[in-house]
């Protein structure tokens, strides 16, 4: 991710002139906004949406409200679709994840093309982290790996679905390791996580937002971080990089604009979302869920997108063969 650092420092230059010449008070809605999510009730783009929703209306900053709307069907083919054909670009935005990249690339019959869509807001990056059950006796990473050899193609793991973030991740463990693990795909990252609190599946590699509640009550246990530098929410979790593995690896989360804005409107929500981005409660949300800053320009988001589909092509392929 050698190119990862450079956009996020070039996003700190310019910020000023992000929005072209369009002015975001040349157009506003003029009806509810469809604030689609790419993922299931629960998960840490669910909680985003909704948090970024709130945040909209605590600070009165639009004059119809963001409407949120899940659609996490076909590891989020369904999301990308309803924005694909979206009767009113004006008035649909789509909150993403990774599999904003991955869907397209493993589903070539959808016939999206991200690039047709519309650069709105990069709101940060979101770490992973290995869970395991507190009932597992589990309390290091090298203990799980044993764990899971000696499982011998029994070990189960949940993540939210197939050729997804999750998956990824799970994916690469499984090659780095030599490890068999059997796979569980869900809807979205909170059933999955409480999946691991009432032990149907062995451990999960949930966004810390997404296992918060369940590790606040002592029922899940944090072994590893795929991130960069530990995590403030959990200093004393050592990252894959500590322990010889050179992986870091996080979710966007963003929001995009359907194909088709209009300029005047995607001024418009680049103007909010930077506006929710600069907020004290955004900013108070990043550091409490252990989001990682990181905003984008929409030239840089494009950027961006061409990075991180080349980057899944060559996890896919490494992964799925």
């Amino acid at each position: 991710m050698s190119n990862f650092a450079k956009l996020a420092g070039a996003a700190a230059i310019g910020v000023m002139g992000l929005f072209g010449t369009a002015s975001a008070q040349d157009w506003q809605p003029t009806k509810p906004v469809d604030f689609v999510i790419m993922a299931g009730a629960g998960g840490g783009a669910d909680q985003i949406a909704r948090f970024l929703q709130s945040v909209s209306e605590k600070l009165d900053l639009t004059n119809r409200p963001l409407v949120p709307n899940n659609k996490g069907g076909g590891s989020g083919a369904e999301a990308l679709i309803a924005l694909n054909g979206a009767s009113d670009p004006d008035h649909s935005i789509l909150v993403t994840l990774n599999s904003f990249f991955t869907t397209p690339l493993r589903q070539q019959n959808l016939n999206i093309d991200i690039n047709t869509f519309t650069p709105v807001a990069m709101m940060g990056v979101d770490p992973f982290v290995l869970w395991v059950h507190k009932d597992s006796g589990i309390t290091t990473f090298e203990q799980w790996v044993e764990a899971v050899k000696a499982a011998d193609g029994e070990y189960v793991m949940g993540g939210t679905g197939t050729g997804q973030e999750d998956s990824l991740v799970i994916g690469y463990l499984a090659n780095e390791l030599g490890l068999k693990i059997k796979y569980i795909p869900y809807a979205g990252g909170g059933e999955v996580a409480k999946e691991l609190a009432g032990k149907q599946v062995m451990a999960t590699v949930n966004n810390p937002a997404e296992a918060r509640g369940f590790y606040q009550s002592g029922d899940v246990i944090p072994l590893v971080a795929f991130a960069a530098e530990r995590l403030e929410t959990f200093p004393d979790v050592p990252t894959m990089t500590e322990l010889g593995h050179d992986f870091a690896y996080n979710n966007q989360r963003a929001v995009v604009g359907a194909p088709g804005m209009s300029e005047e409107a995607a001024a418009y929500y680049q103007n909010l979302f930077k506006t929710i981005y600069d907020s004290e409660e955004w900013q108070s949300y990043m550091t409490s869920e252990s989001l990682a800053p990181m905003w984008l320009s929409p030239e840089e988001q494009k950027a961006y997108w061409a990075e991180q589909i080349e980057r899944h092509k060559q996890l896919l392929s490494e992964i799925e063969g």
